[in-house]
């Protein structure tokens, strides 16, 4: 059975219309409206331009998204530590599992309300990736 998309719900196209999924026979598109053309995108395509915008952000901030995520868990011993930094290390094979396992959609609803979103041109190439940010401090 083929995999949803993992960014199902989540890709709008250049004009902000929301890109529709498809399934031909055993692998998953996107479908990008062009003017009544219908072009079909092959999900991974798409899925790893994605995934890989996402590793460059984590990129050199390893130290403080393993320090954050063990004061999220209450769990901040050398252990946890190190078990989060080896996942962090190991990147591209979290990654390739997440491709064969897929997202939960409980996980693609979540992201879609606080704001996550994709952008992809006629071609499938990813031109944005919208992400939630922190919000902007009082003006003084």
């Amino acid at each position: 059975m083929p995999q949803d998309p993992l960014f199902k719900g989540l890709v709008v196209d250049e004009l902000d219309q929301p890109v529709q999924t498809t399934v031909v026979g055993d692998e998953s598109f996107y479908v990008v409206d062009d003017n009544g053309f219908l072009r079909h995108i092959e999900a991974q395509y798409v899925d790893r331009q994605v995934m890989d915008h996402l590793a460059s952000l984590i990129e050199g901030h390893e130290d403080l998204i393993a320090e954050g995520t063990m004061k999220m868990l209450g769990q901040e011993d050398i252990f946890t530590k190190a078990m989060i930094e080896r996942q962090l290390e190991q990147l591209d094979e979290q990654f390739e599992a997440m491709l064969q396992v897929g997202l939960p959609e409980e996980l693609r609803m979540w992201l879609g309300m606080i704001g996550f979103q994709v952008v992809v041109d006629l071609h499938g190439d990813v031109v944005e990736v919208r992400q939630p940010s922190s919000p902007e401090p009082p003006e003084e």
